[in-house]
């Protein structure tokens, strides 16, 4: 995206975005008509993803999951653009937290946190988790290609105070919190596909062969910190529940590749029970084993 084609998608963004959620679900109506049916949006990598993932699965039931997807991902769009005007006050009362018990005791313990989340349901909205808690937070990201758009997203991420912070910087941001003694949430979307020269670890996922990023297990292990899973569930639309889920409490002497297959072996077990609001129309499974193989 050029510079005068982001100012415009910005622009266009930020006048339509000032309109109430339930006009613009009208708008989100009719994108999904244009990802759907025509021009249509990746309609061959989600039908193959999902052929794949579940060939236990007939063409009707995996074509009523693909059409519920779609659906899903013109939401989707809509509130993650509408985050340029939607306020911390609208995101708390739309993202339920149902058991900050847990993240306070975690905090009252001196404790750190790795959080893992997947790409399901509303994950841009859970921005707001900070707001819940006393930790400082740090969202882990993949810096985007296009610069311009990866400051507009961006943007977006930090508005409630969580810092972004690529993988590279990870360890400085640790050091940096304890010698200050602040107590830190780290938090991974941790169903990204790493790139093929830093593949180190396949599992298999939604019955594929898959690689799968270490970096949460690694962060988690190396300085003692629980590992939290976020599981995102849709009440409506518009509306989700936030449920965080303690995977392990200590990490420090845990069996190698333990905690990666835990909190991805979660992960599945949501999607399966409700796979339309899974990201099926990301490459996931671009690469092979046997093209990483010496």
């Amino acid at each position: 995206m050029g510079a005068i084609g982001y100012y415009l998608f910005y622009g266009i963004t930020w006048i339509i975005t000032l309109l109430p959620l339930k006009i613009l679900y009208l708008i989100s109506d009719l994108l999904f008509l244009i990802l759907y049916y025509f021009p249509s949006y990746r309609r061959k990598v989600v039908a193959t993803n999902l052929r794949n993932s579940f060939p236990e699965k007939n063409a009707g039931d995996l074509a009523v999951i693909e059409k519920k997807f779609y659906r899903h991902l013109a939401d989707l769009m809509i509130e993650t653009l509408k985050l340029t005007h939607l306020s911390l006050s609208h995101l708390t009362a739309s993202v339920k937290f149902t058991n900050p018990e847990l993240i306070n005791r975690l905090f009252s313990e001196g404790r750190d946190i790795v959080v893992v989340a997947g790409h399901y349901n509303n994950w841009e909205w859970t921005i707001c988790f900070p707001s819940y808690t006393k930790y400082q937070a740090f969202l882990i990201y993949k810096p985007l290609q296009n610069k311009r758009f990866d400051r507009f997203m961006n943007g977006l991420r930090s508005k409630t105070g969580a810092h972004l912070t690529p993988m590279s910087k990870i360890v400085r941001e640790i050091i940096i919190s304890r010698q200050n003694n602040v107590r830190s949430i780290f938090a991974f979307i941790a169903d990204q596909t790493p790139p093929k020269r830093d593949i180190q670890f396949w599992m298999n996922f939604l019955n594929q062969e898959t690689p799968v990023y270490l970096g949460a297990e690694k962060i988690a292990a190396k300085y003692d910190m629980a590992v939290v899973f976020i599981n995102i569930q849709k009440i409506k639309r518009g509306y989700y529940s936030l449920t965080c889920e303690l995977l392990f409490e200590h990490t420090a002497d845990l069996p190698e590749n333990l905690i990666t297959e835990t909190h991805v072996r979660r992960l599945e077990e949501i999607i399966r029970e409700k796979p339309e609001y899974w990201l099926w129309s990301h490459r996931r499974w671009k690469h092979k084993r046997e093209e990483t193989n010496d």
